[in-house]
C-alpha cells in the first residue's frame, strides 16, 4: 500500500457530502477512501488504462492488412490529413 503523502481540501454541498458519508459508513471505511475510490475509477493510472486498450485491441477481430509498403503510403496519407 502507498504512503499518503498529500492533503487536499475540498469544499462540498451538503447534499454531496451526505452522499458521500452515507457510503464510507455503509462500506465501513473513511470517506477520504471513498474519494481516492472515486477519483481512480474516474482517472485510472496509465497503467490500467493501457491495459484496457491492449485488451480491447487483443479481443478485436482479425482483418486483413496491405502489404507493409501500402500500409506505409496510407499511414502516411491519414498522417498527412491530421498536420
Amino acid at each position: 500500500m502507498c504512503m499518503l503523502q498529500l492533503r487536499l481540501q475540498v469544499l462540498l454541498d451538503e447534499d454531496r457530502h451526505e452522499r458521500i458519508a452515507r457510503e464510507a459508513t455503509r462500506r465501513g471505511v473513511s470517506v477520504g477512501r471513498v474519494v481516492r475510490e472515486a477519483i481512480d475509477r474516474s482517472y485510472p493510472p496509465t497503467s490500467v488504462t493501457k491495459r484496457e486498450a491492449l485488451t480491447d485491441i487483443l479481443a478485436a477481430t482479425p482483418m486483413d492488412l496491405p502489404e507493409p509498403d501500402a500500409l506505409r503510403r496510407e499511414l502516411d496519407a491519414a498522417h498527412d490529413r491530421w498536420r
